[in-house]
């Protein structure tokens, strides 16, 4: 029988395997990010942990490192994941969605239904090429009617993973103005673009000026524009996903904008 200090050093092992997306970079793995972000790849092989509430989103405040807020409701509801590099893409793969399952032959518990989750936050700590440290909701979601909490007792699983497109019926693009912004500095989270999920540039239009300007990433889905004059509004914003679809919201962000401030457009993926 292992001693009571064997047993204290295991249960704090699990625990740090569980609890968070580990913020420190594992050397040495080999990794395709094309293989994992396309649509065409096939079910992937990956390793599944989950930290958090059981029944949570993960964070404890909902959030993670893309800065989408309120991951607990739609359309996160709570179904999301932190990623590894080649998914979380430094912040560029925030917003992908993903099909995810487990079959009896990675645990007795797991269904082999798909599930979808979205991307989140980002899993610094890898432990195999591709790597979802998911929600304790997400999961339990791979398992069998009444046996999630048996597989998240598992803590650790093989799963398959293959990209999909995200499906936001009812919402359209959400500009939200970050904490902090101010006439020399705009910071804004781009939140809900449908298909496929993720955005990659962001530019502003000033004023009706008809120049557009790129704006910064600043981390995950947050882009900030810094400028020694005063910003003018209303602001056009035109964003691309991706796959290199553009979309462009006129006059979305108004003259007398605020901080915490959600401006929600008429634009949407198709």
């Amino acid at each position: 029988m292992a001693s009571l200090s064997t047993k204290a050093v295991a249960a704090v092992a699990l625990v740090a395997v569980l609890s968070v997306c580990v913020r420190a970079q594992q050397p040495g793995i080999n990794y395709t990010t094309s293989d994992a972000t396309a649509y065409n790849s096939g079910w992937l092989p990956a390793k599944a942990t989950w930290y958090g509430a059981p029944n949570g989103a993960g964070p404890d405040d909902n959030g993670g490192a893309c800065g989408f807020k309120n991951t607990n409701q739609y359309p996160f509801s709570s179904m999301t994941s932190c990623g590894n590099e080649p998914i979380f893409k430094d912040g560029k793969g925030c917003g992908a969605c993903y099909q995810i399952r487990c079959t009896k032959k990675n645990h007795p518990a797991c269904s082999g239904k798909p599930q979808t989750v979205m991307i989140t936050d980002m899993n610094y700590y890898p432990v195999a090429r591709y790597h979802f440290d998911l929600s304790g909701t997400a999961f339990g979601a791979m398992a069998d009617w009444g046996l999630n909490d048996k597989l998240r007792h598992a803590g650790i699983i093989d799963m398959q993973f293959r990209r999909v497109l995200c499906n936001f019926p009812g919402l359209t693009i959400n500009f939200h103005i970050e904490h902090g912004s101010n006439p020399n500095y705009l910071a804004v989270l781009v939140e809900y673009a449908n298909k496929d999920g993720t955005i990659v540039q962001v530019d502003m239009m000033e004023n009706n000026s008809g120049y557009w300007v790129p704006m910064r990433e600043s981390w995950g889905d947050i882009w900030r524009i810094d400028r020694a004059q005063p910003l003018v509004g209303p602001f056009s914003m035109r964003v691309r996903s991706d796959s290199g679809k553009v979309l462009q919201a006129n006059n979305i962000i108004p003259r007398g904008w605020q901080p915490n401030a959600d401006y929600r457009s008429y634009v949407q993926f198709q």
